[in-house]
């Protein structure tokens, strides 16, 4: 199985498990210059570093443009074209007008896949914009999920590989608030219908019963650590993932 790992642009390196694939985020309000400045310096130290590319945090084509450069001068092979969950900022508001921009010509290109859906699209804008994305794209990357079926049934309809997002070791109560966040309203059920319990709510939940039932479809996970990276790297390690 292969795994990868989502960091912000401030980690700290030195922390990181010795995974080869690091997506750096741009989160709503970050700076393109320290996204870029991240992957850079994780090129130099031998990893594979994925930025993030949000189209509704970067205002025009010049921008972008000095972004793409900026990564390609640091090292970077691949990235990850996004939506981004804000009011757009400039001239873009969605993923695929970063794309047809061709400004990602020979860079290995994910975009993201949403199976339970997006609190920021609706349904049949979700589907079109997928269909459209497609022709672009080398892979693509899950929102973090806990019910194996979307995942399954998700990946039975794709003609590029998925990369299914999963999350570090959490508390029960942490993933619920973290899944009304990003509208995982079938995680939500899930994890709701699954711990009802006190003492299951105060267990950290690790995602191996989910790799379990999803790995034949997909052997490729991307974690979401959300600040938990001791945890995960701990997770890693006993699990001899690393």
């Amino acid at each position: 199985m292969n795994f990868s790992l989502e960091i912000g642009p401030k980690t700290d390196l030195d922390t990181l498990p010795s995974l080869k694939d690091v997506y750096i985020t741009m989160l709503p309000g970050g700076d393109y210059k320290d996204t870029s400045e991240q992957a850079t310096k994780l090129a130099k130290k031998g990893f594979n570093p994925i930025p993030h590319f949000p189209a509704r945090s970067i205002e025009n084509d010049e921008q972008l443009k000095e972004y793409v450069s900026r990564c390609k001068d640091g090292g970077v092979k691949q990235v990850l074209v996004i939506g981004g969950g804000r009011e757009p900022v400039g001239k873009f508001d969605s993923s695929i007008q970063l794309l047809e921009t061709g400004y990602f010509e020979q860079l290995k290109i994910g975009i993201a896949g949403h199976p339970e859906g997006s609190p920021d699209i609706s349904d049949s804008d979700l589907e079109k914009a997928m269909k459209d994305k497609k022709p672009y794209a080398d892979y693509i990357v899950t929102q973090w999920l806990l019910d194996p079926q979307p995942i399954i049934d998700f990946i039975s309809k794709q003609t590029v590989p998925v990369h299914v997002g999963i999350t570090g070791p959490l508390k029960i109560t942490s993933l619920i608030k973290f899944a009304n966040i990003v509208g995982a309203k079938n995680s939500l059920n899930f994890l709701k219908s699954n711990f009802s319990k006190a003492l299951d709510l105060m267990r950290p939940k690790d995602p191996n019963e989910l790799i379990g039932k999803v790995k034949k479809y997909s052997e490729n996970f991307h974690i979401y650590t959300f600040g938990g990276l001791k945890e995960t790297n701990k997770w890693l390690k006993e699990n001899s993932y690393v």
